[in-house]
């Protein structure tokens, strides 16, 4: 619900009740701990984890290209299980 009042001019100004808006931002940072629950157990697990490589890419390494979604857990996989060499397991 929206509230009208005159600003002293003459003027309409809407007002918006401020429960709404904190409720927003409480949302949004319900959100964001979720996400950050969710990377947290990726890297538990060793999960690699697309959004946070994306934010490592663009933070230290800025105009370079960067993988694709696949192409990046592909590269993860590869990392993870090419060791080369003689494995006796």
């Amino acid at each position: 619900m929206t509230a009208e009042r005159e600003d002293g001019h003459g003027a309409a100004v809407l007002e918006m009740p401020a429960t709404r808006v904190v409720g927003a931002t409480a949302q949004g940072g319900l959100r964001e701990r979720a996400r950050s629950l969710c990377s947290a157990c990726r890297q538990v697990f060793g999960i690699p984890d697309y959004e946070r490589y994306l934010a490592h890419a663009a933070a230290r390494h800025p105009g370079a290209p960067v993988l694709t979604r696949s192409d990046f857990y592909v590269q993860a996989i590869e990392r993870k299980y090419d060791k080369g060499g003689a494995r006796c397991c």
